[in-house]
C-alpha cells in the first residue's frame, strides 16, 4: 500500500490541473481498495455547498452538476464531524440524501473520510461497494485516511491555482480571489507582482508565456551546447581513472541531451509560447516523475540524472538570459522565501509590497519590511507563486490577506485605506519634536530599532530620541566576507553621529536562528536553539573583539554609545563578555583614542533571564527585552514556521506576565529598562508597556508617530487599569480583542486598522 500512495501522490502532483488530479485520485483509490466506487466531493467556498467533482463508478454526467448543502447528507455529515464515516447500509441512515443522476442507488456500503488541509475542510473523499454488503474493514479506513492527509495540501495547491487562473471550482469566473497568510508588515499596497526565486531552482521557475520565440530556441540552443561541452570535458579528464562501464554513465548523459531526447520535446514548449525556463521545468519534472514510478531500482535512480541535467541547463539559460529583470513602477515581490538581498535588488522608490510563502510576521525579512514601512503577508502556505508574476494585486498588511487580481470595486476600497493612511501619518509629523509624555505627566522615550543608513534618515524625520537597537549583522549580511574593522568602524561612525547626543545601542553581532551569513554557514536541526547570538561570539573572540573595538573608535568624540549583549542565559556569559569588552576599551585608550567606557546592558530574550534579572541587573548598567525571541522561546513556537504561526502571539497571558515581572525586578535594583520587539510598535502593545513600567520602547520608524500620538492623549492610570483588566484573562485573543476595544473607544481606531470604520463595507471576497 505504500507504493501504491507513493506513486498516487506523484501521479497527482504531477497534474495539470485539479480536474485531472482529482480524476487520478478516483481511478486509483477505487483501483487500489478494489471497490466499485470512488468519488471526491469538494466544498466550494463561494456556495459553502459540497460539489461532485470527479467520479470512479457513479454516472459521469452528475459531475459539477450534483452539490450537497453543508450539513446535507452523509457528505455533509462527514465534513461537519471532521472524521470518517464507515456504513454497511447506508441507505438506512437518516442522514441519507439520494441522487437519481449519479445512480448511487446500486451501492448500500459507504465509507467517507474528511479531506482536511491546515483545519479547513476541503472536501470528502468517499468510497461505495453495490448492493452485497461490504463492511470496509480498519485496514481499508486507514488507507483512505491516509490518502486523504496525503492529497490535501495538493488540492488546496490546485484549487488555489484554478482561483488566481480565474476560475472558481464550478468553472464560473472568480471574483477578488483571497488568500490568507500572517501579517507581516502593516499597510496596504496594490501593484504588479515579480516573482524572484533563487537560482538552478526547478521548482521555483515561474510559468511565462513569450512572443520572441527564436530567442528562447537560441537561448536554449546555447544552454544544451554548454552543458554537452561540460560533460565531455569532464569524461576526457576522468576517463584515464574509470572502466568502461563506468565511462558508459556519460554517454547516458550525452544520449538524453540529443535532439530526440529532453531537449526536443523543450523545443516543442517553447514553440507552444512557455519561455525556455518554464518549458525545461515542464519537461524534467514530467521524466523525473516517469522514472521515479519504475519498478526497477536502477532505473529508478536515473531520476537524479534528469534532474542533474535540468538544473545544469537551467543555470546555463539563467546566466545566458540577456534580458534584465524589470521591475514595475509599482513591484509587489514574490517569494517561496523572501531574503534581504531581494529587497535591495528593486530599485528605490518602487517597492509597494513583499508576499513571502514561509517566515512569519516575526522572520527577518519581516523586521525589515516594517522598518521600511513596507507592507508585508507572510506565511501564505498554498499559494502557487508561479502563477503570480505579472499579475495586479493588493497586499493588505493589517490582515494578513493577499488578493489576486482584484475588482475595481475591491480595489476602489482599499485604495481609500491607503489614501487615509497618508493623511494620518501626515497629520501626525507634529508631533515629531514634542516628547512623548501621558496627560499625567509620566514621560517614555520612544527610540527605533535601525539597521541601514536608510532607517536612519526616516527616523530622524519622525522624531526618535535615539536607537534602542542597532542590528549590526546587517552590514556583516551584505557582505561576502567578514567586514574589516575599518568598515565596521564607518558604518558605526554614521548611526553615532547621525543621532549624537542621543543614545545609539549597538547589540554584538547576533547571528544564527533566523539570521545566516552566506560565507560562515550554521548547519543545525534545530537553530533557534543552537548556536546563535553571544554563543557564537564567544566561541569566536576575533569577531567579537573586532567589531568592540570597531565600535569603541566610532564613538570618539561623540560618547553616546551604548553596547547591548544578545541571547545571554547565564551569568558567566556576560562576566565573559564584560572581560573582553574592558580589554579592548583599554587596548583602544592606549593607542591614544579619547574615548568613554560605554554603557554595557543584556538582553532580556531566554526564559532563564526573565528568573535572573536581578542577577544580571547587578553587573550591567540596562536591560533590554527582545520580546521577538522571548515570546518564540516561551510559547516553543518557531516565528518562522507557517505551520504554527497562528500560536506565537505577543498578548499570550504567559508573556504579559513575564514582561511584567522583568520591569518589576529590574527596577527594584535600580535599573532602567526598555523593550526593542515588535510589541513596543503596536498601540495596544504600547500602552501595556508603558503601564508595566517600561523607561524606553524601540520600534520600527514607520510606528513611532502612531504610538506617541497615543501615548500623549490618555494617562498612565488609565493604562495601568486597562493592563490590570487584560492581567486576568487567559486568551491571547481576547485580550488583544479588549485592548483595541478600550483604544477604539478612546479614539484611536484609525491606529488600528485605517478604513474600516470611515470606509464603505468592503466587497466580499473568495476566499481559498
Amino acid at each position: 500500500m505504500l507504493n501504491v500512495l507513493r506513486n498516487l501522490v506523484q501521479d497527482v502532483n504531477s497534474a495539470q490541473d485539479l480536474k485531472e488530479a482529482l480524476e487520478i485520485i478516483v481511478s486509483r483509490v477505487q483501483s487500489a481498495m478494489d471497490t466499485e466506487v470512488c468519488s471526491v466531493y469538494l466544498l466550494d467556498p463561494d456556495s459553502n455547498r459540497y460539489i461532485l467533482m470527479a467520479t470512479e463508478g457513479l454516472y459521469r454526467e452528475a459531475v459539477g452538476k450534483v452539490s450537497l448543502g453543508y450539513s446535507e447528507g452523509l457528505i455533509g455529515l462527514v465534513g461537519s464531524r471532521e472524521e470518517p464515516i464507515n456504513l454497511e447500509d447506508a441507505p438506512s441512515h437518516p442522514r441519507y440524501r439520494y441522487f437519481p443522476e449519479t445512480g448511487e442507488e446500486r451501492f448500500r456500503s459507504f465509507l467517507g473520510v474528511p479531506i482536511i488541509h491546515h483545519r479547513r475542510v476541503l472536501g470528502v473523499l468517499v468510497v461505495q461497494e453495490r448492493e452485497t454488503a461490504r463492511c470496509f474493514d480498519e485496514g481499508e479506513e486507514a488507507f483512505l485516511v491516509t490518502v486523504s492527509a496525503q492529497l490535501a495540501g495538493v488540492i488546496a495547491h490546485s484549487e488555489a491555482t484554478g482561483a488566481i487562473s480565474g476560475l472558481s471550482l464550478t468553472g464560473e469566473q472568480a471574483k477578488d480571489v483571497c488568500f490568507n497568510g500572517v501579517a507581516g508588515a502593516q499597510g496596504v499596497a496594490i501593484g504588479e507582482g515579480v516573482v524572484v526565486y533563487p537560482a538552478a531552482d526547478l521548482d521555483a521557475v515561474p510559468e511565462k508565456q513569450i512572443e520572441d520565440i527564436e530567442q528562447e530556441l537560441a537561448l536554449f540552443g546555447v544552454a544544451v551546447t554548454a552543458v554537452r561541452e561540460d560533460i565531455e570535458r569532464v569524461a576526457e579528464r576522468l576517463a584515464s581513472q574509470l572502466r568502461p562501464e563506468e565511462q558508459a554513465l556519460f554517454e547516458v548523459y550525452l544520449r538524453m541531451l540529443s535532439d530526440e531526447a529532453l531537449p526536443g520535446e523543450v523545443v516543442n514548449r517553447i514553440r507552444d509560447g512557455q519561455w525556455a525556463q518554464g518549458a525545461l521545468k515542464q519537461v524534467v519534472q514530467q521524466y523525473v516523475r516517469h522514472f521515479e514510478m519504475m519498478d526497477d531500482l536502477y532505473l529508478r535512480e536515473r531520476a537524479v540524472d534528469i534532474r542533474d541535467l535540468g538544473r545544469r541547463l537551467l543555470s546555463h539559460l539563467q546566466e545566458g538570459d540577456p534580458q534584465d529583470r524589470v521591475y514595475p513602477e509599482k513591484t509587489v515581490l514574490v517569494s517561496e522565501e523572501l531574503t534581504p538581498a531581494m529587497l535591495g535588488e528593486v530599485p528605490r522608490g518602487q517597492l509597494v509590497g513583499l508576499v513571502s510563502v514561509r517566515g512569519s510576521g516575526n522572520s527577518h525579512v519581516a523586521i525589515l519590511a516594517r522598518a521600511m514601512g513596507v507592507p508585508t503577508v507572510m506565511g501564505l502556505v498554498d499559494i502557487p507563486v508561479n502563477q503570480l508574476d505579472g499579475r495586479e494585486m493588493i497586499v493588505d498588511g493589517f490582515e494578513g490577506q493577499i488578493y489576486a487580481s482584484p475588482s475595481q470595486e475591491l480595489r476602489n476600497f482599499y485604495q481609500d485605506i491607503c489614501d487615509e493612511e497618508d493623511e494620518l501619518v501626515k497629520g501626525l509629523e507634529a508631533l515629531r519634536d514634542k516628547p512623548c509624555e501621558t496627560t499625567d505627566g509620566h514621560r517614555v522615550s520612544l527610540l527605533v530599532n535601525t539597521g541601514l543608513m536608510t532607517d536612519v534618515v526616516r527616523s530622524l524625520s519622525h522624531g526618535a530620541e535615539g536607537i534602542g537597537l542597532y542590528r549590526t549583522e546587517v552590514p556583516f549580511m551584505i557582505k561576502d566576507r567578514f567586514p574589516s574593522e575599518q568598515e565596521q568602524r564607518e558604518y558605526y561612525r554614521e548611526q553615532l553621529e547621525a543621532f549624537a547626543p542621543n543614545p545609539v545601542t549597538m547589540r554584538t553581532l547576533d547571528i544564527g536562528g533566523d539570521k545566516a551569513l552566506t560565507y560562515f554557514p550554521i548547519q543545525e536541526e534545530n537553530p533557534f536553539l543552537g548556536w546563535r547570538g553571544i554563543r557564537v561570539t564567544l566561541d569566536h573572540p576575533e569577531i567579537f573583539l573586532v567589531q568592540v573595538r570597531a565600535m569603541l573608535k566610532a564613538s570618539e568624540g561623540l560618547n553616546n554609545l551604548q553596547i547591548m549583549l544578545p541571547m545571554i542565559s547565564n551569568i558567566s556569559e556576560v562576566e565573559e563578555s564584560l572581560h573582553l569588552i574592558y580589554r579592548v576599551y583599554h587596548e583602544v585608550r592606549e593607542e591614544g583614542y579619547d574615548i568613554h567606557m560605554p554603557k554595557v546592558g543584556v538582553m532580556v530574550e531566554i526564559p532563564a533571564a526573565v528568573y535572573q534579572v536581578r542577577e544580571l541587573a547587578d553587573r550591567v548598567d540596562f536591560l533590554s527585552v527582545g520580546s521577538n525571541d522571548l515570546t518564540q522561546y516561551l510559547l516553543a513556537v518557531d516565528r518562522n514556521n507557517p505551520r504554527v504561526a497562528q500560536l506565537y502571539h505577543s498578548y499570550h497571558p504567559a508573556v504579559l506576565q513575564a514582561l511584567v515581572r522583568i520591569a518589576q525586578d529590574a527596577h527594584a535594583v535600580g535599573k532602567p529598562v526598555s523593550i526593542c520587539g515588535e510589541l513596543a510598535g503596536d498601540p495596544g502593545g504600547a500602552v501595556l508597556l508603558m503601564a508595566m513600567g517600561y523607561d524606553a520602547l524601540s520600534m520600527n520608524a514607520a510606528s513611532l508617530p502612531k504610538v506617541k500620538s497615543v501615548l500623549r492623549s490618555l494617562s498612565r492610570e488609565w493604562a495601568m487599569q486597562l493592563l490590570e483588566d487584560v492581567l486576568l484573562l487567559d486568551s491571547p485573543h481576547v485580550i488583544k480583542s479588549c485592548v483595541d476595544l478600550s483604544l477604539r473607544s478612546a479614539g484611536f481606531g484609525r491606529y488600528l486598522r485605517p478604513g474600516k470604520s470611515s470606509v464603505t463595507a468592503r466587497p466580499e471576497p473568495s476566499h481559498v
